[in-house]
């Protein structure tokens, strides 16, 4: 390594000024590197937050409308993409913190004392200059003084020589000449010695500068600079090997959302939609032909209560359904403006929320009485009767829920029997719709479904054929003939308000007295009458009926 510094100063002896530009410049870049790999710790950081920022952006919320879409499975998949997205931003930012932890930190910290070692060698390098600097300069300043003492000395001796021959001098003087003589050479033989001395010191000093000082400060130079290089090596080195270390875990969450995407199942999802939107209603039966040309007699049947005309009309918007558009109105609280399949769904929903609020008032009641037993136990730690106000008010919200969870159950367990009666009266209709080669009608098949007189859809059980041999000319000439008004068969009394808002109702107010004048056929309405200008139809599930025991027989529902 030594032979290795003499060459390394032999080739860079004159180039010292050049030299501690270079490694200045080394230093320059290390400190420029640095602040690259800082940025870009900087811009992953920053692609990492915008990256968690998109995927919370579109996280699902709770109590969400759009919790019902997470049933798709592209939903699903997508949310499945946004979780595996957050876990990739992850990715990005321990590639920051390993960058800024294992490059940024220990170059910055590098590059301080890679300054400080520079100054020194070259403080030391300089010092050394100086040394040398100085021995020349006493060397040449002790040869100057042994010149100039040797010209004194030679002037002297002349000037000796030249008293000695003047037979004019006396002795004295001639003595005096010789003594100054004497004492010159004296004075150039010890500049002479201090000449030979100084050279002797500078030819040492000079070996050593040259031989030993000089080529070991350019050795621990050079040790310094290479030292420099293999870092910024190893810190690109690292750089990409931070990288490298996260592919495996990018590569599993870009496999994550290649997973989410195969997941999606087209058919599954055309599947739910049918499911979430099916009505439950049959397809509508054919329109029967209604013959106005033959006359016949108005035959009424005292089982019937509506009128031909008005009948006619019923079954008419019953088998056009599809077609017609409905009369939303507002939203019913029993949801019978839905279809029955839709209805059935949303009041499970309902009932399932009021569940819920139950067994939370259940949880904070017992925590309350919990509380208030060691309030009794212990009277330091509160007073017991000031938890009394709070569960009267929980006991009071449970009597309401639970009444509520009730009247949803009745309308729940309505609709499902429904829902099953018309499904087996589905496969009977079906069953005697075609003859032995399934092909020739046996009978005239008319829609089980009709409309309730506020628009709602909803089922009617009745399987009587009769009704579809009819005469028409019943219907003909209701046209001309004024409707007697259907007697009094009982009286019904209010349970719950109704706003009879459409067509056909009519209103009621809590506990309020009514006459029926016709029965529930299955549809779940009941006519009534208020007095003699105003009737209508209300829900089965809204009233208390007392039938008269003289016409329909003692019969009560609730």
């Amino acid at each position: 390594m030594l032979i290795f510094g003499l060459m390394f100063f032999c080739l860079l002896q004159d180039q010292f000024d050049n030299l501690e530009k270079h490694t200045q410049w080394g230093i320059e870049f290390l400190e420029r590197y640095t602040k690259f790999v800082k940025e870009r710790s900087e811009i992953e950081l920053s692609y990492a937050k915008q990256i968690r920022n998109l995927s919370k952006k579109y996280q699902l919320k709770k109590n969400s409308k759009e919790d019902e879409e997470f049933k798709y499975s592209t939903c699903r998949a997508f949310l499945m993409t946004l979780n595996e997205l957050n876990d990739y931003a992850g990715q990005h930012e321990v590639i920051a913190e390993n960058l800024s932890t294992q490059i940024t930190a220990e170059l910055s910290r590098y590059t301080q004392e890679l300054k400080a070692e520079r100054k020194s060698h070259f403080h030391d390098g300089r010092r050394a200059q100086q040394y040398i600097e100085n021995s020349w300069k006493q060397l040449e300043s002790s040869k100057r003084r042994f010149e100039r003492d040797c010209k004194e000395a030679d002037r002297a001796q002349h000037y000796f020589d030249k008293m000695d021959a003047d037979i004019n001098v006396t002795k004295a003087d001639v003595e005096k000449a010789k003594q100054q003589a004497q004492m010159r050479h004296q004075v150039a033989e010890d500049s002479k010695n201090e000449y030979l001395t100084y050279l002797q010191k500078f030819n040492k000093d000079q070996h050593e500068h040259y031989y030993t000082l000089i080529p070991h400060i350019f050795q621990r130079i050079q040790e310094m600079e290479e030292r420099r290089v293999g870092r910024v090596r190893e810190s690109m080195r690292v750089y990409t090997e931070v990288e490298r270390k996260v592919l495996p875990i990018v590569s599993k969450c870009l496999d994550g959302m290649t997973k989410a995407a195969e997941s999606i199942e087209p058919k599954m999802d055309s599947k739910q939609v049918v499911e979430s939107y099916k009505s439950g209603f049959e397809p509508p039966g054919d329109v029967e032909f209604e013959d106005y040309s033959v006359s016949m007699k108005r035959a009424v049947s005292e089982s019937s209560f509506l009128n031909a005309r008005g009948e006619s009309r019923r079954r008419s918007r019953s088998k056009l359904w599809p077609l017609l558009k409905r009369n939303k109105g507002t939203g019913q609280e029993d949801y019978s403006h839905l279809p029955p399949e839709q209805r059935r769904k949303k009041l499970q929903a309902k009932l399932n929320d009021i569940n819920k609020d139950i067994q939370k008032e259940m949880d904070q009641r017992d925590a309350l009485t919990k509380m208030k037993d060691v309030y009794i136990k212990n009277p330091h730690l509160g007073d017991p009767d000031s938890i009394d106000p709070r569960l009267e008010e929980i006991t009071q919200s449970l009597e309401k829920l639970q009444l509520e969870a009730h009247k949803f159950e009745g309308w729940l367990t309505e609709v499902e029997r429904k829902l099953l009666e018309k499904g087996s009266e589905s496969q009977r209709t079906q069953s005697s719709h075609f003859d032995s080669q399934g092909n020739t009608p046996l009978t005239n098949n008319y829609g089980q479904n009709r409309e309730s007189p506020d628009g709602s859809y909803t089922e009617d059980p009745s399987t009587e054929t009769t009704m579809q041999f009819k005469s028409r000319s019943t219907e003909f000439d209701d046209e001309f003939d004024d409707e007697e008004p259907l007697p009094t068969i009982g009286t019904c009394k209010a349970l719950y308000p109704f706003e009879g808002q459409n067509e056909g109702t009519i209103s009621m107010a809590e506990s309020e007295m009514l006459y029926v004048i016709e029965e529930d056929k299955g549809d779940g309405w009941t006519r009534v009458r208020r007095n003699e200008d105003e009737e209508g139809y209300v829900p089965t599930s809204y009233i208390k009926l007392f039938l008269d025991m003289n016409a329909k027989g003692a019969k009560t529902y609730i």
